[in-house]
Parts: structure tokens; C-alpha cells; sequence
């Protein structure tokens, strides 16, 4: 929830004062591209998209559009020709909150605008350090903790995207076999925009002198009570138990065999002892570094959105 220090940081909108932002964007998903967008569990429904994603678009376009202009008036003022500098938005929050979900949905509706710009999505996942590197410092209890993440090559990859750079590498990450999958990566060639979902992407408590903020035009985090992010990764691992982790390559495979009163039981625990953990010391923190919070209720729905003052 935010919290009282951050009351005069962010402008407060409640869902219907929120929606009434979108104005005349157009609706341009459907059910069907909506089906193939949705993450394991997400109950989001069209409705969902117009009152919460459709404002939101229209704001990030008119923030990317004065961030291009900004650009071209200094290109101008050097008398220079203006380089494409990709927009970076970031999207932080807890496991099983719906990062993912609406990280696709955002990059299918900014795709939609009628420049048509390319947006690409990456999640931090793939900056994991592989599972052998977390056994080796004994952290594999960690992962998703901020130690367990490659941060200099995840800010590395962002300083050439920033940069203008093409053919930038990013590396894989299977949620099946749990691991980086090696020598697998994917390219990121000079995007428009940017969509860069994880766990602690607004984190500033690294070794090193640059944060991966630092390379974010705007930053989203998703916000729920802890007690109802705790029942959704629930009833995901309940999804996961009958459908992911049914693979017999799956790194999770035991756990499919697993009666509905053991199940619940590995899943709190999971909770209780790492993502909860992981939760309230390094990832609620952050919260107040976003451009934007996005307040969820129990049923999944935006209830409430604050946006930065600038």
C-alpha cells in the first residue's frame, strides 16, 4: 500500500478518475488477443484494459512524444542529426502479482498506436545468475534476491540499448528447467521502446556505481497487500501443479504428484521463506523510486493508480 510519506510524491486516482484519463484511445485488443496475453491465474478481462491500460498508453505516448521531441531540440542545438534512443519503461513488483500479464498487454497496445512503434519486452529473468553459479556461493535459496542476479550485464545490456545499439544480446531464461538456457539469447535491434519486467529492476542497492534504473525513461510497480499476493502465488502454484509442472523436464516435476493439503503447504512455505521474504525486504522498497504505482485489490482489479508529480 503507499504509504503516508509518499502522499505529496504522487498524484492519487481512484479507478474511475482514472479511467476517465483515457479520453478518445481506442480499444484496438480483443478477447481473443487478450486470451493469448493473460499469465497463468490472471483474471484480467477487457474491461480491465479500458479503464486502467488504455489511460495509461495514452500517457506514456505523450511522454514518449515529448522525450523524442526533447531529443530532437538538442540534436538541433549541436547541430546535429537526432540518434534513436530507445524509451525504457520498467515494471517492478512481487512474484505472482501480475508483472508479466500486464507487461504484454502494454507492449500489445503501444504496438497498436498508429505510428505503429516497436516495442520489445524483456524480463530480468534471463540476467539470473544459471543455477550452478547460485549453488557455488551457496545463495539457490536466494534466487530472485538481488545477489542472485548478474546486475552488471543486465546494466551492460541496457547501456547499449540506450546507446542506440543493434543486435544487442540478451540472455534466455526457462521457468521450465528453472535455469539459463545456454547459448540461447534473444536479439533486441534498436526498439522504439522498451518494456523491462523483474523483480527488482528499481533497486539502487548494488556495488555498483550505475543502478539499472538509471537507464529507465519510466517505471511502473505493481502494488497489492502482501496477504493477497500471497494467495495468488497460491493458487498459481496450484496452476503450475496441474499443467507446467505435470513436464517431466520440469525442474518443479515432484511437486505435481503433490496431494491439494501438501501442495498448499510447499507453496506457503515457498512464500513464507523466500518470495514473502524477498517481498518486504527488497522489492516493497522500492516502490516509492516508480513513475507510477498501479494499486491492486484481492480480485486482481486496479483499484487505485498514483502518478509522480513531476
Amino acid at each position: 500500500m503507499i504509504d503516508a510519506i509518499d502522499v505529496d510524491r504522487y498524484l492519487r486516482f481512484d479507478r474511475h478518475d482514472w479511467a476517465e484519463l483515457r479520453a478518445q484511445t481506442p480499444l484496438t485488443l480483443h478477447e481473443r488477443d487478450l486470451e493469448a496475453l493473460r499469465g497463468i491465474n490472471d483474471r484480467i478481462d477487457l474491461e480491465e484494459v479500458v479503464a486502467v491500460y488504455l489511460p495509461l498508453t495514452r500517457l506514456l505516448n505523450l511522454y514518449v512524444s515529448a522525450t523524442q521531441n526533447l531529443h530532437r531540440v538538442s540534436a538541433t542545438f549541436l547541430g546535429a542529426i537526432a540518434p534513436k534512443m530507445p524509451y525504457v519503461i520498467g515494471i517492478a513488483g512481487s512474484v505472482a502479482v501480475g508483472k508479466s500479464t500486464s507487461a504484454r498487454i502494454l507492449q500489445a497496445l503501444l504496438t497498436r498506436w498508429p505510428e505503429h512503434p516497436r516495442v520489445e519486452l524483456i524480463t530480468t529473468d534471463g540476467f539470473l545468475h544459471p543455477n550452478a553459479v547460485l549453488n557455488e556461493r551457496g545463495i539457490m535459496n536466494r534466487k530472485g534476491f538481488p545477489e542472485s542476479y548478474d546486475t552488471k550485464r543486465l546494466v551492460q545490456f541496457l547501456r547499449e540499448v540506450k546507446a542506440g545499439s543493434s543486435d544487442v544480446a540478451a540472455p534466455v531464461y526457462s521457468h521450465v528447467v528453472y535455469d539459463i538456457v545456454q547459448g540461447d539469447s534473444v536479439i533486441i535491434n534498436r526498439p522504439d521502446i522498451l518494456i523491462v519486467e523483474g523483480l527488482n529492476v528499481l533497486q539502487v542497492g548494488t556495488d555498483s556505481a550505475e543502478f539499472v534504473s538509471d537507464y529507465f525513461d519510466f517505471s511502473i510497480y505493481i502494488d497489492a497487500n502482501e496477504q493477497d499476493v500471497e494467495n495468488w502465488y497460491v493458487e498459481r502454484f496450484f496452476a503450475l501443479r496441474q499443467t507446467v509442472f505435470q513436464n517431466p523436464e520440469s525442474f518443479f516435476n515432484n511437486f505435481a504428484a503433490l496431494s491439494d493439503d501438501e501442495a498448499e503447504a510447499v507453496a506457503r512455505g515457498i512464500w513464507r521463506e523466500i518470495n514473502g521474504k524477498n517481498l518486504r525486504e527488497n522489492i516493497a522498497p522500492t516502490r516509492s523510486r516508480a513513475s507510477l504505482v498501479m494499486q491492486k485489490g484481492a480480485d486482481h482489479r486496479v483499484t487505485e493508480v498514483h502518478l509522480r508529480k513531476l
